[in-house]
């Protein structure tokens, strides 16, 4: 059965329940549009990456929201629940419902993960294989000469490009990291964006654990791919960078540090609430993201080095379904080795910057 939300799954999109969703955000989307004509408006639907870019009323030089990146299984569901409930970010809908392996919710819309699912299989990838080939000239050049459906990117731009909008805007979908530099062209204002990461052995274990067909090999190479495209694309980009082990540490300082730099340093227009709740904090911080995060640092504490990065972070020796010593064994370690150099180096900062040798 294919899953839901962060998993690669479309099947479920398409039952009735998604389809009346899908149903009623048109005809809303197409009145607010037919009014706003009638009015005289501008609204910016079409993101023909035309290069012009509009302001939005009574919100001079304002970004109008943010984008937020990370890999799959990183807490970027958490962390956009917390933004939204807490502060009153926006994300328009319909949203992909609560699943079994994310019962608070994922936040991300039905139609931008369905065409970034298009823009995949256009070029014979999905979110969990060769996603490190992604072209996103040739997606821009699949969708305008008509070699993919589009329709899915248009509802979703009839919310990122209305420029009557006075909320701002919080756009998440894992695979945004690979299709990021697709969406820019077609947005009509520069967004700024939110990146936040997880250890990449909590990453694997989740994805192992949830997708048969994934090796922690192959979680592992995700997470690598879907965190260096993140930085790569969002180069120039007015960015905040968190992390999920300072969520899990302390939430409401955390999300309230990010929020604070949209609004004072990235220039995104102001929320609603000024201030999150204990109440919203309490609801959204995921007991079992706290339980992983603390098993695996107590296995730690008794496991071996296998590599110090200094600075504090090292590798240490993890379970493996291969046999030490094996060529799998040995296989897997380097891959993880590798995940690790550039885990270190975001928590150093060094990954950060544009000269970094990925």
């Amino acid at each position: 059965q294919q899953q839901q939300g962060e998993g690669d799954g479309q099947e479920q999109h398409y039952d009735e329940h998604w389809t009346s969703a899908l149903v009623e955000w048109d005809k809303a989307v197409g009145q607010t549009d037919n009014n706003n004509r009638e009015e005289g408006l501008v609204i910016g639907v079409g993101g023909s990456g035309s290069g012009i870019k509009k302001k939005y009323i009574g919100e001079e030089n304002k970004r109008p929201g943010f984008i937020v990146l990370g890999m799959h299984r990183s807490g970027t569901s958490m962390l956009s629940g917390l933004l939204v409930e807490g502060f009153g970010y926006e994300t328009g809908g319909p949203l992909i419902m609560p699943a079994f392996d994310n019962e608070k919710g994922f936040y991300e819309r039905i139609d931008v993960v369905l065409q970034n699912d298009e823009f995949f299989s256009a070029q014979h990838m999905g979110w969990s294989f060769n996603v490190i080939n992604y072209d996103s000239e040739k997606a821009l050049r699949d969708k305008l000469q008509g070699r993919i459906k589009f329709d899915e990117g248009k509802r979703a731009l009839q919310f990122l490009n209305n420029h009557h909008k006075t909320l701002p805007y919080l756009q998440k979908d894992p695979r945004m990291c690979i299709a990021l530099p697709t969406w820019l062209k077609l947005l009509d204002d520069e967004p700024a964006v939110v990146f936040t990461y997880r250890h990449p052995l909590e990453v694997a274990m989740s994805l192992k654990k949830r997708e048969a067909s994934i090796t922690l090999e192959h979680g592992l190479r995700l997470w690598i791919v879907y965190n260096m495209r993140a930085i790569q694309n969002s180069v120039g980009l007015c960015r905040v960078f968190s992390t999920n082990e300072a969520v899990l540490k302390d939430p409401s300082r955390e999300v309230q540090r990010v929020k604070n730099q949209l609004t004072d340093e990235c220039n995104v227009i102001p929320p609603p609430s000024a201030l999150i709740s204990q109440k919203v904090v309490d609801s959204f911080i995921d007991p079992n993201l706290q339980h992983n995060n603390k098993a695996r640092k107590k296995e730690e504490k008794v496991s071996g080095i296998l590599k110090d990065f200094g600075d504090g972070c090292v590798a240490k020796e993890f379970d493996s379904d291969f046999k030490k010593g094996s060529s799998n064994y040995e296989a897997e370690k380097q891959i993880f080795l590798m995940a690790m150099q550039i885990f270190c180096d975001f928590e150093n900062g060094k990954a950060y910057k544009e000269e970094y040798d990925w």
